[in-house]
């Protein structure tokens, strides 16, 4: 069984709410991408979605954009992703992580050979924003033979017909992007989505998480009222920016903490 499908299930029986936690690979360092993804599994992580630096983000909002121009500036991309999870797994072999990204770099090195090369470095999950369902097949096939899960993503501006296909293809967890617009938007609205997250559920065959705008513990117990995790990109990133690897270790298990204590509040 895949990490994914494992951690969702013990969430499950013990009726706790994932915490998904997103940070940029190569920022702030080059040297700080795996030990803060050791300190967000330590605080509390459940599944860790790995952000492969791309120089046209078009879904991410400035502050996820400009983390991925910073690392791309040191040299990060997608082999450095890989590194980083294969040097994360010499110490944790269990917490999920997923690779989240645009679909050119894994076009260039072809899915196949992708796809090989992330199971082999521990990755168990991929989630490309530029990925159309309707266009997925041959991708998806290419994964499945290797053991890789493809995470697709839903909206509020998802059609009936295309939410059906996507509950059809979904493995690991659907990903529920609260509202239409580019990560770190300010303007989440907890109850239409949690209106949509209860429908989406009920046709969904795997977990549904939330994503954007969740950004402290707030947000993120507003967001788990309806789905089953939630995602936090934006707050993170901008909360370790600019640190030296201390810095960012414990201001990542610092920002994480508090999350993780909202969510296994009782309700």
């Amino acid at each position: 069984m895949n990490r994914i499908d494992t951690r969702f299930a013990a969430l499950k029986a013990q009726s706790r709410k994932a915490l998904v936690p997103f940070v940029t690979a190569g920022d702030p360092s080059l040297q700080a991408t795996v030990p803060v993804m050791h300190a967000l599994a330590a605080a509390g992580a459940d599944v860790i979605e790995l952000g492969v630096p791309f120089s046209d983000p078009m879904a991410d909002g400035p502050t996820i954009q400009r983390s991925s121009e910073r690392a791309i500036a040191r040299g990060a991309g997608l082999s450095y992703a890989l590194r980083c999870v294969a040097e994360f797994r010499q110490r944790d072999p269990d917490t999920p992580v997923v690779l989240m990204g645009y679909l050119n770099p894994i076009e260039i090195r072809g899915s196949a050979r992708f796809a090989a090369e992330a199971v082999a470095a521990g990755v168990d999950g991929v989630l490309l924003v530029d990925l159309p369902p309707e266009e997925a097949a041959e991708l998806r096939a290419a994964f499945v033979a290797a053991g890789l899960q493809l995470i697709l993503l839903a909206s509020p501006t998802t059609t009936d017909q295309r939410l059906a296909l996507l509950c059809d293809d979904a493995q690991g967890y659907l990903y529920y992007v609260s509202f239409a617009g580019v990560t770190g938007a300010d303007r989440l609205d907890a109850v239409a989505a949690n209106e949509r997250l209860r429908e989406i559920r009920l046709r969904s065959r795997v977990p549904v998480v939330a994503g954007f705008g969740i950004k402290d513990a707030a947000s993120a117990s507003a967001m788990a009222r309806e789905a089953e995790g939630v995602v936090v990109g934006s707050a993170l990133v901008a909360a370790i920016a600019e640190t030296d690897v201390a810095g960012a270790v414990a201001a990542a298990s610092a920002f994480l903490a508090p999350l993780r204590r909202a969510l296994d509040a009782p309700a």
